[in-house]
């Protein structure tokens, strides 16, 4: 008989920034364990393909135009999923920004709060969005955060980007222990180094790639189908014990 632990056919799936990279690694991996999937993204062109691309595995698709970091069009877009799939079973606060590179003493606040709006405010709203769902529902579900291994590391000209990392697994925990009750359960992801747009600048520096492969064991850049299983998992009746931890897929990166 065949393992049914990981069908996720009658569940749905909330994935930010899932029109690309890590998101749509997991989108795709949820689609084809049989959840239903909404995305948001900020490029409607993006978001566009992205659903053409996630329909191909026979489910419902939905894209939606959103900055998570506008509080408003979090709250409403969050409502337009519920109307469009019924419900969240599992929620992912995928959407992040970088802006590496500026020398901490060269950084001014504008910067500063544009990666907090979308790394931490961002999380803030659509967990917020997403748990009052979920109490409202009565049947629990899940959260999950691609955090950062910046969160354990330190990272040069990437303190704003490290601080957000490190403060939504913070958020994680507290929230595991708060709603455990209610059978909602949280967890982080945190990935290594990732081949996706963001981090296309860094890989095609012949310079960055001597430097980092080598300190990879597996000698590869991680992509984003490496994220499909875990999303899956942790959207499934599998992960139903599963609560506050923080996840890291690296490569052995960190073990090395």
């Amino acid at each position: 008989m065949v393992n049914s632990t990981f069908n996720l056919t009658g569940k749905a799936a909330l994935i930010t920034g899932g029109n690309g990279g890590i998101g749509l690694g997991m989108a795709e991996a949820l689609a084809e364990s049989g959840a239903d999937i909404c995305i948001w993204g900020q490029n409607e062109e993006k978001n566009k393909a992205a659903a053409e691309k996630l329909k191909a595995y026979g489910r419902q698709v939905i894209a939606l135009k959103c900055d998570v970091s506008d509080e408003n069009q979090v709250e409403e877009n969050f409502a337009r999923t519920i109307e469009t799939l019924g419900k969240v079973d599992a929620c992912f606060a995928n959407a992040g920004v970088g802006r590496l590179g500026t020398p901490f003493h060269k950084m001014d606040l504008s910067e500063w709060r544009s990666v907090f709006g979308v790394n931490m405010e961002g999380v803030f709203f659509t967990f917020r969005s997403a748990v009052r769902h979920m109490l409202e529902q009565g049947n629990g579900g899940s959260l999950v955060v691609t955090s950062s291994l910046s969160a354990k590391y330190g990272m040069p000209a990437g303190e704003h980007y490290a601080a957000t990392k490190a403060g939504v697994i913070a958020i994680i925990r507290a929230l595991s222990v708060e709603y455990a009750r209610y059978g909602i359960r949280a967890n982080a992801i945190l990935p290594g180094w990732i081949e996706t747009d963001m981090t296309s600048p860094l890989f095609s520096m012949e310079r960055f790639e001597k430097a980092v492969i080598p300190r990879i064991p597996q000698r590869r850049w991680g992509v984003p189908a490496d994220f499909g299983p875990i999303a899956v998992y942790f959207a499934s009746d599998a992960s139903a014990y599963h609560s506050g931890d923080a996840v890291v897929i690296d490569g052995g990166y960190s073990c090395f």
